[in-house]
């Protein structure tokens, strides 16, 4: 039988601020979430995009849905730093 090597480095072992990620890049499942569940992009799409495999964006979609306690600790340090973000910043978006 095949032994399957998953390619996730988990929060506690990531050297990348603290956020799960795909092994030997810089992507985060966080990224990949966003991108393809809020953006609507196709998964082949961002696999081209960050030159992985296919399977790597589905299981970094995996990770994310499988670990919502770590995923939403990760989602609320991205809220505050932006939050932190604006009130340190004089420019304002412009309206729409």
């Amino acid at each position: 039988m095949a032994t399957q090597q998953y390619r996730i480095v988990s929060a506690e072992d990531s050297e990348i601020h603290g956020e799960p990620h795909i092994e030997g890049s810089r992507v985060t499942v966080q990224d990949v979430h966003a991108r393809v569940e809020k953006r609507g992009l196709a998964p082949g799409r961002v696999a081209e995009r960050y030159n992985l495999d296919i399977a790597d964006i589905y299981e970094a979609l995996a990770y994310y849905h499988n670990n919502p306690d770590e995923m939403r600790r990760v989602e609320k340090r991205h809220e505050r730093a932006a939050t932190e973000a604006r009130k340190r910043s004089s420019l304002t978006p412009p309206d729409n």
